[in-house]
């Protein structure tokens, strides 16, 4: 389990981090990503008030995963998403998520947790590399 790094931890940003972790393991394990949430929680029972919004997260993301994916594609057209490194590639999917189909949190915040979430646990390139990609989704989305 990827513990939080001596940060004060949101709960938005906790359910993020259970997310990662599942993303992450379903990549290599195929376990059923709410499985894999369930037994986290269940683990570090601290994070119960993170698992609702971590839940809606990845029912969301899995659900709209082929249009997420596509959306990574077109914005890191250098790095197929098959090679991109897990956690990159999750640290995307949830920021996306969060920027393009979901309205209730605003894309600089999304956008801002992604870059966070990356310093801890990418490497690191991974801040650089994630704040390009998304802030060309940004200016897109903002053009309209």
């Amino acid at each position: 389990m990827i513990k939080p790094k001596t940060i004060k931890s949101t709960k938005r940003r906790q359910s993020r981090i259970l997310v990662l972790q599942a993303l992450y393991e379903n990549d290599k394990t195929k376990h059923n990503p709410h499985s894999i949430i369930d037994r986290l929680v269940a683990g570090a029972p601290e994070l119960e008030p993170s698992k609702p919004y971590a839940l809606e997260l990845i029912t969301n993301i899995i659900c709209n995963i082929t249009q997420i994916d596509d959306t990574i594609s077109k914005y890191a057209n250098a790095w197929p998403v098959s090679q991109m490194p897990g956690v990159d590639k999750n640290i995307l999917r949830i920021a996306i998520q969060e920027i393009i189909l979901d309205e209730q949190i605003p894309e600089r915040v999304a956008i801002n947790e992604a870059i966070e979430i990356a310093k801890l646990y990418g490497s690191e390139n991974s801040p650089k590399f994630i704040n390009g990609v998304l802030g060309s989704i940004f200016e897109k989305i903002s053009e309209k």
